[in-house]
């Protein structure tokens, strides 16, 4: 079955300056090739993680648009590949293949996930069984539906999200493409509501330890991330101290021991991942090394080096944070260490960041709820050999959290739900988001099409 997962289903070529278009996408299952047996049902869930692992979504592509979106204030992007060039440039447009390719994997894999849900009734070894099946089905589908509706839909609270159009809601499998089985943009709000159910009863399903599948903290994490992103405080924070005080996870005893998964660590997980995306020598990818990465002259480091780090961003560290001391120059440039390494895990979430939404919600909402704000943000600067704070403020905190995470595709959510300025540019700005894919447009005619694209 591990095996299996590190196959990637949906392979992408590279051209000079552009992906290929995938051709031949896994739209619908035949009624030939139905969902029959336990063991169906169990290969089917494991190519959904291949679809998840896949580069257009968690295999980094999620995470390096979310990052280069507008971030010339941190980023300098200096790769050949244009429609990443046009992201970091604000000058999208409706054919862009790094968007175009995330919708569509990202709806291929949700149909995959969709034809295990439908046969559920297969699996009959154990009610266990059943429920961490569909746990990570529903894990899947509802980290997916929310990067989505992160990227291609205005942000919560811009405008009414009752009207404000999301993405389309696909709950059932497609066992086959036809002018019925195209739906119109379900609402921002419809959206994050299909969101917080898979999420929840998801966690709710799945064992508090899973491997490298998604397990209960995982389902907590990616719920604490919503409820932020949505300003229910009360929500995040316990969602957090849920993953916090499960136990299943340790902040690392240092800051530099969270990367080099495989230099470093023969592929394993450090303890503080909380879901992340396995890549070994034989299968899958990182393109977040591929564009933030570089070759040290260190085995087993390398990427296109794209992503060059700006110094007006190092300068924000304080003297002796060892999280501003994790760069690396190279000639005159500097690259990010966390994504050095070749064959490096992509990492989704991680325990740091449950301690800083605590930390957070805690401060708005005026409780201790597992820790005070003042100690969660403390550990942080601690591990990273700075001196504890006396008092915090919101600004200390979202600091921290802007230097904890930075260059792991939380920057952009960050602002928006903060309504501060990216770059320089509006939270707001209809730029900000990308376009529905014109090869959607052209074939759905229930599409509407997002502002800055009209």
């Amino acid at each position: 079955m591990r095996r299996i997962l590190y196959i990637l289903l949906a392979v992408t070529g590279l051209t000079a300056c552009e992906k290929k278009l995938d051709l031949s996408p896994t739209q619908s299952i035949s009624q030939e090739n139905a969902l029959l047996t336990e063991g169906d049902v169990k290969v089917t869930l494991i190519g959904a993680y291949g679809g998840l692992q896949a580069e257009a979504l968690y295999g980094g592509d999620i995470q390096v648009m979310n990052e280069l979106i507008g971030n010339s204030e941190n980023i300098r992007f200096t790769g050949t590949f244009a429609g990443l060039a046009d992201i970091h440039a604000l000058e999208i447009t409706t054919q862009n293949s790094f968007a175009r390719d995330t919708w569509q994997g990202a709806y291929n894999t949700i149909n995959r996930v969709n034809n295990v849900l439908s046969a559920l009734d297969k699996v009959t070894t154990s009610a266990d069984e059943r429920n961490r099946i569909e746990g990570e089905a529903l894990f899947i589908r509802g980290s997916l539906y929310f990067e989505l509706v992160k990227l291609f839909a205005k942000t919560w609270g811009d405008g009414d999200n009752a009207t404000n159009p999301g993405v389309p809601l696909i709950l059932t499998r497609t066992e086959g493409v036809t002018p019925e089985s195209y739906a119109p943009r379900s609402s921002v709000a419809q959206v994050y509501e299909q969101i917080k159910a898979d999420l929840t009863r998801a966690e709710s399903l799945l064992p508090a330890s899973n491997g490298i599948y998604a397990a209960s903290g995982a389902a907590a994490a990616m719920l604490s991330r919503v409820a932020l992103m949505q300003g229910d405080y009360t929500a995040a924070r316990d969602a957090a101290n849920r993953v916090i005080e499960s136990g299943e996870y340790e902040l690392t005893g240092s800051f530099g021991d969270l990367w080099f998964t495989m230099i470093d660590n023969a592929g394993a997980n450090p303890s503080e991942y909380v879901f992340s995306m396995t890549v070994t020598q034989q299968d899958g990818s990182n393109s977040m090394n591929t564009y933030f990465g570089a070759s040290t002259g260190q085995a087993g480091t390398g990427g296109r080096g794209d992503c060059k780090i700006l110094p007006a961003h190092i300068d924000k560290y304080e003297a002796n944070d060892a999280r501003g001391d994790y760069f690396q120059a190279l000639g005159a440039n500097f690259f990010t260490k966390k994504h050095l390494d070749l064959k490096g895990n992509v990492l989704v979430v991680r325990l740091a960041e449950m301690y800083l939404t605590r930390a957070e919600a805690n401060l708005r909402l005026g409780t201790s709820v597992g820790a005070t704000p003042l100690a969660d943000v403390n550990i942080i600067r601690d591990r990273s050999n700075l001196p504890g704070l006396g008092t915090v403020a919101l600004a200390d905190i979202l600091k921290e959290r802007n230097l904890e995470l930075a260059f792991e595709g939380q920057g952009l959510s960050d602002a928006k739900r903060t309504r501060s300025a990216w770059s320089g540019t509006a939270w707001n700005s209809k730029f900000l988001i990308l376009p529905i894919p014109q090869r959607e447009m052209d074939v759905n005619d229930k599409l509407v099409q997002n502002e800055a694209y009209l």
